[in-house]
């Protein structure tokens, strides 16, 4: 949408840029602001006080948002034996061993996340890193996406879980639901990704470390948060 078209413009106004909104007041205007054909993502932008230059303030996290996520996430499980079964029985879409990192590797991506055992992370490593690392999809321990209950990984990730991280301006971007859910569950899932995130702040950052907090649909203005009253 252009930033300055007549549409946009109408729905900016809509916006009191002279004061913050509480979490359930956003949720609640979001729909009205969220104007589009399909249906958008709503997310949550926060500008953490850290200096993301040093490694030991990169904040990075998980978390199950209680209403999910509103999206369909294709899951890929990389792993031998019994743990296929196991993926397929949790609803992993696709799955398997070998022949599954030469297809990825050959092109095949036709997935939203991708989990490993920790016996297949070697192979993994060395024919997919550099194909899914750039993407954000090689599977990784600090994200949940390795390890060998493979059933609760891929469960997790089809109920709502999300990995959130800070870009290299300090701030973290996460989706907390769709415009079309009730206003109560996007503010259970904020509350639910606001307590991870702090709960993720590096013993190293000093100061405020939640500076700020914005809500936005994909092609609406942001609304600023107050985060005293979230």
């Amino acid at each position: 949408m252009p930033k300055h078209g007549k549409r946009y413009k109408a729905l900016v106004s809509k916006v009191d840029r002279d004061r913050m909104y509480s979490i359930d007041e956003a949720a609640a205007m979001v729909k009205d602001i969220a104007t589009a054909k399909f249906d958008e993502t709503v997310e949550i932008h926060f500008r953490l006080g850290i200096d993301p230059r040093k490694s030991d303030q990169n904040v990075r996290g998980t978390v199950a948002l209680p209403h999910g996520t509103g999206r369909t996430v294709r899951v890929a499980v990389i792993a031998k034996g019994d743990k296929l079964q196991e993926a397929e029985t949790a609803g992993a879409d696709v799955f398997g061993a070998e022949d599954l990192i030469d297809r990825i590797a050959g092109g095949f991506m036709d997935f939203d996340t991708v989990v490993a055992t920790p016996d297949m992370m070697a192979q993994v490593g060395q024919k997919l890193a550099r194909l899914l690392g750039p993407r954000g999809l090689l599977p990784n321990p600090k994200s949940g996406t390795v390890g060998l209950d493979v059933a609760g990984i891929v469960k997790g990730l089809k109920a709502g879980r999300i990995e959130f991280r800070n870009d290299k301006t300090g701030v973290v971007h996460a989706p907390i639901g769709k415009a079309s859910f009730d206003p109560a569950n996007l503010s259970a899932n904020f509350q639910a990704l606001i307590a991870a995130v702090e709960a993720a702040k590096p013993s190293s950052a000093k100061g405020v470390y939640v500076k700020s907090a914005f809500l936005s649909s994909t092609m609406g203005p942001s609304i600023p948060l107050s985060l005293t009253t979230a």
